[in-house]
């Protein structure tokens, strides 16, 4: 094939996808003239599974993604079909917002902003190699034969490398969607000694709305009051398509047992690891077989088709199999599918060979990203995708990278699991992986993030202007209910009315904020100085650190002792193989990962505490010198 100079950029951003997206754009934004490459605009954005943004844990992740100037949270209000703040019943910790999309809308909110962005175009064409000189980047070539020079670039491949669909036994060479796998370039990595592991996922299939009866169903509707989820709208408009929920019987599960040699799971034909958390329909009835139903739900996939997706039916079973279990359910008896479930494989990397800029260890000058990385989900991908693309472009400007450590986001935790912790299964951003998720609120995303996202150059003046009189509002508002006393005589009614004791004295407005039962809604007839226009998110704020004050503080200290950890930075270079008293295992994991911290370094599997000593002791001889070092720690 013959190669030819198609141009150069600073940056090229390979895959379309939302890591792609979010790169790029980042990218293009912070000041880098950027190159997309995508085998096909029209997949550009594109939810290949399931037709919502958010939910438990990722949910954080978009509005930290928003916070910081991405994009996600904003393309999602503006195609958002329904919405709901999961586990609202429970602590603010771990509410997390999620909405249904207008999948179409989403894509093509997505690609106007992307055609429209200044310094970033955006390019059909299939890379087929990636061009590395003597340990560093230099550009990429597609099956056209166009070289494109770069000084970064970022690998968003998703789940198009090397890609295998099974339905049944039906074995097909393709990427998601029935689109266009991406096949040389797994050979051309292979051949420059990338050690690529195969994962596996899935997606349900789509049934036509004409054909379910929804009045056998429980109807599932938005929220009294939607939220959004960019920092930018303060609420939504939309013209709600309610989702519906039913459930699987034991004849469905009769059905589906009887029909296991007809899944490439059970046959041995997927031999890729799939997502723990997102398991299929015929891993559930196997694995949970006392259960005597499941949970499906029926998702509409944009306001202008009859698709309906099927959430909690994921399988490869062949697709006669399919139409059997699934007309043996409440309201799909006469269902007609539209599109069949399926499981695919792909290939990715091993993120522990990452940095926690996302930067290849031993690659200078490429960035991975998403799906590549190992995880699951578009808010997973979309915040590895904002990350790559900012310390892409910062790289390429000479400025000092973004690393958002565990203390500052679900973003720093999601990263540091990858790079530090590894994976071996799909990884998926859950609350539970937040050991600070308290401090980490998805409410609290903007006044932790917005100050980084403005000085690298991702929130513009007009949004940060905004963001600091909401900053500043705040602050007054919590030193005012902190100063305000409300005399005896008018709190006691209240006191009374929820069976508390009375009070002799005045009481300041924040201790009677930190009581269960008491809100702002409950408190505004005796608090007659608040003003009757105040944003309705800082009184939210305000009570939710109001009541959780305590528990705050702690993790501050918590967060603090991190800190400490996460200071002792590690010189680079260290031969961890001639540290005498490092036991095997830990060697090996320390050269793998290269951790930049003597933190990061204690949360490598297999590296013990007594490993750390032997460290510790070892940084202090560098510290003092050799000689001096020695004589001292002896």
């Amino acid at each position: 094939m013959r190669i030819f100079d198609a141009g150069s950029y600073d940056v090229v951003v390979v895959g379309a996808g939302h890591a792609g997206c979010e790169a790029a754009l980042a990218s293009a934004r912070i000041g880098a003239r950027t190159l997309m490459l995508t085998m096909s605009l029209d997949s550009l954005a594109m939810m290949p599974c399931n037709p919502s943004i958010g939910g438990t844990g990722k949910g954080h992740l978009v509005r930290e993604i928003d916070a910081l100037g991405g994009e996600m949270g904003r393309a999602a209000d503006k195609a958002t079909l329904l919405s709901k703040l999961l586990n609202s019943s429970k602590g603010p910790a771990v509410h997390s917002l999620r909405a249904q999309m207008d999948k179409k809308a989403y894509q093509r909110e997505m690609k106007r902003t992307i055609e429209n962005q200044e310094r970033l175009h955006l390019r059909q064409g299939e890379v087929v190699d990636v061009l590395i000189e003597e340990g560093v980047v230099c550009g990429v070539v597609t099956s056209t034969g166009a070289r494109f020079n770069a000084k970064k670039v970022v690998l968003a491949t998703g789940t198009y490398l090397g890609a295998t669909i099974y339905i049944g036994e039906a074995h097909l060479r393709s990427g998601p969607n029935s689109l266009a796998g991406s096949y040389p370039l797994v050979e051309a990595l292979a051949a420059k000694g990338f050690s690529l592991r195969r994962f596996k996922t899935g997606t349900p299939a789509r049934l036509d709305k004409r054909t379910l009866n929804f009045d056998r169903m429980e109807i599932q509707r938005s929220d009294a009051e939607p939220l959004p989820f960019s920092f930018e709208n303060k609420a939504l408009n939309f013209e709600e398509i309610p989702c519906y929920l039913t459930y699987t019987n034991p004849a469905t599960h009769e059905i589906i047992r009887s029909n296991l040699m007809h899944s490439g799971l059970f046959t041995g034909d997927i031999e890729g690891t799939g997502a723990r958390y997102c398991p299929s329909i015929e891993t559930k009835i196997t694995r949970f077989a006392d259960k005597e139903r499941h949970q499906i739900f029926i998702e509409p996939e944009g306001a202008d088709t009859n698709e309906m997706y099927v959430q909690g039916m994921s399988t490869s079973l062949s697709e006669d199999v399919q139409m059997m279990f699934m007309r043996s359910i409440a309201g799909l008896e006469n269902c007609e599918m539209m599109r069949p479930a399926y499981a695919i494989e792909y290939e990715c990397i091993d993120p522990q060979l990452l940095k926690l800029t996302l930067e290849h260890g031993e690659i200078s000058g490429l960035y991975c990203a998403g799906q590549f990385n190992g995880t699951s989900g578009y808010e997973e991908a979309a915040a590895q995708g904002l990350i790559a693309g900012i310390n892409a472009a910062l790289s390429v400007l000479g400025r000092e990278p973004l690393i958002l450590k565990r203390s500052d986001a679900y973003i720093g935790v999601l990263i540091d699991d990858l790079v530090t912790r590894g994976i071996d299964e799909p990884y998926r951003m859950m609350t539970s992986k937040a050991e600070y998720r308290l401090v980490l609120r998805q409410d609290n995303a903007d006044l932790r993030l917005t100050e980084k996202g403005y000085q690298i150059g991702l929130i513009n003046e007009e949004r940060y202007s905004e963001f600091c009189r909401y900053r500043e509002g705040l602050e007054a508002e919590l030193k005012r209910v902190r100063e305000t006393k409300i005399r005896a005589e008018k709190v006691n009614p209240l006191l009374e009315k929820f069976g508390m004791f009375h009070v002799e004295h005045s009481v300041k407005l924040i201790d009677l904020l930190k009581k269960e039962d008491f809100t702002y809604k409950v408190l505004e007839s005796i608090d007659i100085e608040r003003r009757p226009d105040m944003d309705p998110r800082i009184l939210s704020e305000i009570e939710i650190m109001v009541k959780y004050e305590g528990y705050i503080e702690k993790q501050m200290r918590q967060i603090a002792d991190f800190a400490d950890a996460e200071a002792r930075k590690i010189p680079e270079g260290i031969d961890y193989g001639s540290l005498s008293g490092l036991r095997l295992e830990a060697r090996e994991k320390l050269s793998l990962v290269r951790p930049e911290s003597v933190g990061q370094a204690g949360r490598i599997p297999g590296v013990s505490p007594a490993d750390i000593a032997v460290l510790l002791v070892h940084l202090e001889v560098l510290r003092r010198g050799p000689e001096r070092g020695r004589k001292d720690i002896k």
